[in-house]
């Protein structure tokens, strides 16, 4: 009888405490943080501060869409400066924020969704351009623009390439359809989007020569259980082609 109770008492004590689960991921609110970074997080208005449905993008798109099929509520903001909402994101307990390059010495700081997309360094060229590359090096003898304090520029420079340097990179776009320059040395998805908003299209990547993959960084605070949940729901999304929809309405 007694054997008997126990299993009984144990037995509802595993599904209260599952219940419990439940309820504590139903009741989580993650706090999501992000920057201007064209086009994966951008305010409407473009400035520098926007919250909730004022901000578009990308990643904001594919987050907004994974924290709905997971199930878990969540706020966004879009601030200013980069290092600012990082910080929060390390140190606040239900914090995250995105997109992140997921590099190895950030790998042990956080818990890590994605990944969301690419930030690549590529050269564009005009879409008859003959130019042909395997390596920077080839790249040398080519007129090349950039846009000025990008590390994209400062790479660049560091290996001796003298980039012409813009002060918008949108700016590369129209001087390559011009002639004024041979290459584009710019991120992709963003020197694709920036071209298509100044209505310049039909151009391609000639090298590809940094590869990263941007994801969303959540505080370690946050339960495995939930980073799960985000994790599957983007996989899911991913399978059905919804990521690449998603790329396909901004690009």
């Amino acid at each position: 009888m007694l054997k008997r109770l126990l299993v009984v008492v144990a037995s509802a004590s595993f599904l209260l405490g599952g219940i419990a689960r439940a309820a504590e991921t139903a009741d989580t609110s993650l706090v999501l943080l992000t920057e201007n970074f064209p086009p994966y997080n951008m305010a409407k208005n473009g400035k520098n501060f926007a919250q909730g449905e004022n901000i578009d993008g990308i990643a904001v798109d594919i987050v907004r869409e994974m924290f709905k099929r997971a199930g878990i509520n969540y706020s966004l903001t879009l601030r200013f400066p980069w290092e600012r909402i990082y910080k929060l994101a390390l140190k606040q307990p239900g914090y995250g924020v995105f997109v992140m390059a997921r590099l190895p010495d950030r790998e042990p700081l956080f818990k890590w969704v994605g990944p969301i997309g690419p930030d690549d360094w590529i050269m564009l060229a005009k879409g008859d351009s003959k130019i042909n590359l395997q390596s920077l090096e080839q790249a040398r003898k080519y007129k090349i623009g950039a846009y000025k304090g990008d590390a994209i520029a400062e790479t660049l420079t560091k290996q001796g390439l003298a980039p012409q340097v813009v002060l918008r990179d949108q700016d590369n776009a129209r001087k390559l359809v011009a002639g004024q320059i041979d290459l584009w040395a710019t991120g992709d998805p963003a020197g694709r989007y920036l071209a298509k908003q100044e209505g310049i299209g039909g151009l391609k990547t000639v090298l590809r020569f940094n590869s990263a993959e941007l994801y969303l960084a959540l505080n370690k605070d946050v339960s495995d259980e939930v980073v799960a949940k985000l994790q599957a729901a983007l996989d899911e999304m991913r399978k059905e082609g919804l990521v690449e929809e998603i790329m396909g309405r901004y690009l």
